[in-house]
């Protein structure tokens, strides 16, 4: 008898609050997914990349998890704390009829156990077989291919969800049974009353909203600045303004929601009704509307951010190089190299290998500065004031000494990129810059003043600037990079240099090569053979590791906290509102005497779903425009501030995407508000 009482409570539970199961649903595959992370594909190729980065990065999984558990338990504490309350008069009556109150205690530590466990043997499975999928799909983006990739399933991922889960699910059972324990039979059996909270001038409600917006205006502008992420103090400011501009915002909405309700159809049905009900539910629960919008933009903020950025470093390098060696005795030969691959074999498996010059003026007594360049900053300098300029002007002084290249060698990397090569006469020269130190908006800035001809000097001789700015990289890793660099003609390159300079061999696999297998897979079966032939190099797995570290380091733990933060956010929201219904019960019972149809009542909750889901998600949604802004502002690397635009245009279809999310968690709340209120259709014996 008692193992059916508690089987018939975990399967009416579970029906009845079907929006907090699922969000339990989709906590536990959030859980195993972030904690199997390092026995995914793309991090098992990172470690032997970028193994102390990772190594970093898979330290504080066990932060995040654990910051995750401690948030999510307050969302099963406050969502069991609805199932409890709704529950009341059950337990006063099991009491009534003789059962004892640990053997209630018993009955319910059973129901909840049976409802973790139901949840846990849906998710895990569920979280396996989407972990592999995204394992699947990362691989093949990455090159790694199907037949690389191999079915993982993580125990102690599987045990810490599980360990996790069951503890945060005992600990918010333990307080609430306490509480429900503590409580006498007459107490369980009525009706919880309603609160009321006092009511201040409609004046204070818009003066309040007034000085919200202005706070959030503050913010959001402080927040888009570049310094503000390098000052704490800025940064403390900022938030402090933002988390104070949202609370007063909600906080004097009532007065604007007020003036909005009432213009509406006033010969609607339950009109009246409806607006005490939103004006109550607004004035009462302002602030857990606020801090369920702040949720809600920092899941809409982290996911916008997460996938843009995930897609820009997916793109943002054009792949042209394979391959970069330098000999480590003689730098300025690479002549061994050439014959080490040679009696190797492996110069066939190279469509192309090309020398990459750098080196620097070289004189024999330092006399005067080596490089002079006032007409581009008199150009700089003549411009309307901009951080822009002001960046240029700064980085532009002190390029005293800079580097050269000679045009051969990057006309040679030109035509491998399939662009057209340069063309230099006598006394001109070209300006590279790479795009770690620059951004396209300063890039289109000086071709501006490039279209002019500028005149520099260099050495003390006179030439002339012309093109645009090149760009390309000069060898395949990233890590060697320059900010700025002269690209010279062969001979002229020769007479500054005196024949010391740094010299690169360049490499690109043949077709054959990379049609066998992977990229991926044929750039480190040749690195291993590399290896073997004791040759030191740099390839392209290295430039690319650090993309994916990046990716993942800013894509798979934003989306993973977007998805915690909007699991949370809606659960209370969703929860509180039903709580809030089931406390107006009376009313309800009291418009069915009058002869309200359940229809219309449905309609008039609707209403009221509508607008208490609306306006926490209209306000964050507004936000997040600003928030992703911001977001980008502070952790992009400053090659990437020039895709701004298509970022934001990503991120601006992702928060689409999860208004959609919003959509369908209300319709869940739309459905227990349509069982709760036929419940209500049945006259209530009078006992």
């Amino acid at each position: 008898m008692f193992s059916k009482l508690v089987s018939r409570n975990s399967r009416r539970s579970r029906k009845e609050n079907g929006l907090y199961f699922g969000s339990l649903f989709i906590s536990v595959i959030a859980f195993y997914m972030v904690l199997s992370l390092p026995g995914q594909d793309v991090m098992i190729f990172l470690k032997k990349m970028e193994s102390d980065a990772v190594n970093k990065l898979m330290a504080l999984l066990p932060v995040f998890f654990g910051a995750a558990l401690f948030i999510l338990f307050f969302l099963i504490y406050y969502a069991s704390r609805f199932q409890m309350e709704r529950r009341r008069h059950e337990f006063g009556v099991y009491l009534m009829m003789g059962m004892r109150r640990t053997r209630l205690f018993l009955m319910l530590l059973a129901e909840d156990l049976r409802n973790s466990i139901g949840t846990l043997l849906a998710g895990l499975p569920a979280a396996v077989l989407l972990s592999e999928l995204v394992s699947l799909v990362t691989a093949r983006l990455v090159g790694i291919g199907l037949i690389g990739h191999q079915f993982s399933f993580s125990w102690k991922a599987a045990v810490w969800t599980v360990a996790g889960f069951v503890m945060i699910k005992l600990a918010a059972f333990l307080l609430l049974s306490g509480r429900i324990s503590r409580q006498e039979i007459g107490s369980l059996l009525a009706d919880a009353p309603e609160t009321v909270k006092k009511q201040l001038p409609p004046a204070v409600y818009a003066l309040s909203a007034a000085a919200g917006i202005i706070c959030l205006a503050f913010a959001y502008r402080k927040a888009a600045r570049e310094v503000t992420w390098y000052a704490i103090g800025q940064m403390g400011l900022t938030v402090v303004l933002g988390l104070a501009g949202t609370m007063l915002l909600f906080q004097g909405l009532r007065f604007w929601i007020g003036l909005l309700v009432k213009s509406g159809k006033k010969d609607a049905k339950l009109h009246i009704f409806n607006v005490r009900q939103i004006h109550e539910t607004v004035i009462r629960r302002s602030g857990t509307m606020a801090v369920c919008s702040l949720l809600i933009l920092a899941s809409l903020c982290c996911f916008g951010a997460g996938v843009a950025i995930a897609r820009f470093y997916g793109e943002s390098e054009s792949h042209v190089l394979d391959y970069t060696f330098q000999d480590a005795d003689r730098e300025n030969d690479v002549s061994r190299i050439r014959q080490r691959l040679k009696d190797t074999g492996l110069e066939q498996q190279f469509a192309d290998l090309f020398e990459m010059k750098t080196g620097r003026v070289r004189k024999e007594e330092n006399t005067r500065q080596t490089f002079q360049m006032e007409s581009v900053m008199d150009a700089l300098r003549g411009l309307p004031p901009s951080m822009d300029r002001d960046v240029l002007l700064n980085n532009f002084s002190y390029t005293e000494d800079p580097y050269l290249i000679p045009l051969s060698c990057y006309n040679h990397l030109l035509q491998a990129a399939g662009i057209s090569g340069l063309r230099l006469d006598a006394g001109e020269a070209a300006v590279y810059m790479s795009t770690a130190f620059t951004t396209p908006e300063r890039i289109q800035i000086l071709n501006q003043i490039l279209k002019t001809g500028p005149q520099v000097l260099l050495d003390g001789e006179p030439y002339r600037l012309t093109g645009g700015i090149q760009t390309t990289n000069l060898v395949t890793d990233r890590s060697i990079t320059l900010s700025f660099a002269l690209i010279l003609p062969d001979e002229v390159f020769e007479s500054f240099t005196k024949g010391n300079y740094d010299v690169y061999l360049n490499g690109i696999l043949a077709r054959d090569a990379k049609k066998q297998s992977s990229l991926m897979t044929a750039i480190s079966q040749m690195n291993q053979q590399l290896d073997e032939a004791g040759l030191t190099y740099e390839s392209y797995l290295q430039n690319m590791g650090r993309q994916l570290f990046y990716m993942v380091a800013a894509s798979y733990l934003t989306i993973y906290l977007a998805i915690i933060f909007l699991i949370i956010a809606n659960t209370v929201i969703g929860v509180q509102f039903l709580m809030s219904q089931r406390r107006s019960g009376r009313r309800y019972r009291t418009l069915v005497h009058l002869g309200a149809s359940y229809e219309a009542l449905c309609q008039s909750a609707k209403k009221q779903i509508f607008w208490y889901f609306g306006i926490p998600v209209a306000v964050a949604a507004c936000s997040s425009l600003f928030g992703v802004r911001a977001l980008f502002t502070g952790i992009l690397p400053t090659a990437a501030r020039g895709d701004l635009p298509e970022m934001m245009a990503v991120s601006a279809v992702m928060v689409v995407v999860l208004c959609v999310a919003e959509c369908i968690y209300m319709a869940a709340v739309k459905r227990s508000s349509d069982k709760y209120l036929l419940s209500l259709m049945v006259p209530e014996r009078e006992e």
